[in-house]
């Protein structure tokens, strides 16, 4: 069994394995130069949005505003938090072929062969399949292989307090930031914690999901039964943790994903079965009846369709029927290119499996 955050103290921190003497070379040096910024500390806003946590939260207020003023101001997370040059056309081939390769695939068939009694556990627990779970950690950071190097303090400081202004969604995600950067201050006063030793992306995911401070106090769990949670070391709480943050954004055992989906060009009607964007709304029947084209077990699928585009670039886009399993994967992170990179992952690595327990048998 499990146990929820609050009850096992949960090692938050996703730290790089140190280097031995003499190892750390000029590229490094430049890459943690690059992480370096300006101290919060003479903020004014900052300052007060210390003060506002700490009344709150009811926590100690000398130590968020000591916790605060250090966090740093680091420009590069700023840069790589800007978006898209509005010119640049979606390619899902492109950006399929950066998730879906040997790589990914050949790691992926190792978690999964390491891990094959806790993912057959949380898929019984949770109802997740473990080819979900094992898409998402392969995605997210390579089986534990990329899981970021910025300091999450100095991240969540930087979006929370200087989110870049070109951004289109500007307030409401420097609004978001705001919250985590409270739920980082929050859980590392109530458990004793360094708050400046965790690492993590540009944005503040930590550990080998990935998952953002809300998200580690929402769903994280000690899956492993060791009382504590490890989301960088310990396969066992990643597992978990991916496979409860599904069941609580109501994962449905047993449901596909998505199904193919074809046109009727003399009934279709693009525009109303777009409208809606990726969120399951049509029925079986209301579906065809707007040109959608659905055959085998899609014709006796019980819930509500979406249809997802796939743009490629200057070529046709590729259309698939989204079921609510394939908008729950969208939660983790909101985009239909994601979650379908996730799933395909997760089917390529086991259907490499396969192959290889195929080649075993005939040799």
């Amino acid at each position: 069994m499990f146990r929820p955050l609050l009850i096992a103290s949960l090692l938050f921190a996703c730290l790089p394995a140190s280097s031995a003497p003499g190892e750390e070379t000029a590229q490094s040096s430049k890459r943690a130069a690059s992480r370096q910024g300006t101290p919060y500390a003479g903020n004014e806003e900052a300052m007060a949005f210390a003060d506002e946590v700490a009344e709150k939260r009811k926590l100690d207020r000398e130590w968020v505003r000591g916790v605060v003023a250090k966090a740093q101001k680091v420009p590069l997370v700023a840069r790589l938090m800007q978006p898209a040059p509005a010119a640049t056309a979606k390619n899902w081939r492109l950006y399929r072929s950066r998730f879906i390769d040997p790589v990914r695939i050949n790691a992926g068939v190792r978690f999964w062969q390491a891990n094959k009694d806790t993912l057959e556990r949380a898929e019984k627990e949770f109802g997740v399949p473990a080819e979900i779970i094992v898409g998402i950690v392969g995605v997210e950071t390579i089986y534990g292989q990329q899981m970021g190097d910025f300091r999450v303090l100095d991240a969540v400081a930087t979006l929370a307090f200087d989110f870049p202004d070109s951004h289109p969604r500007k307030e409401e995600r420097e609004k978001y930031f705001r919250g985590e950067l409270e739920h980082f201050l929050a859980y590392h006063s109530l458990m004793g914690t360094d708050p400046l030793r965790p690492r993590g992306s540009y944005a503040g995911a930590m550990g080998m999901p990935q998952f953002m401070p809300s998200s580690i106090v929402r769903w994280a769990v000690d899956y492993d039964g060791d009382k504590s949670i490890d989301l960088s070391r310990s396969a066992d709480d990643v597992i978990g943790s991916v496979a409860n943050y599904f069941r609580s954004y109501g994962w449905k055992p047993g449901m596909p994903t998505h199904y193919p989906v074809g046109f009727d060009k003399e009934k279709l009607d693009l525009d109303a079965l777009m409208a809606p964007d990726i969120l399951p709304t049509f029925s079986v029947a209301s579906f065809q009846s707007k040109g959608a084209l659905l055959e085998g077990p899609a014709l006796e699928h019980k819930g509500p369709l979406a249809l997802v585009e796939l743009q490629n670039g200057g070529d046709a886009p590729q259309y698939v029927a989204g079921t609510e399993n394939f908008y729950v994967i969208t939660r983790y992170n909101w985009s239909s290119y994601y979650a379908m990179a996730v799933i395909e992952l997760g089917r390529e690595v086991r259907e490499a499996m396969q192959k290889q327990a195929e080649a075993r048998k005939a040799s």
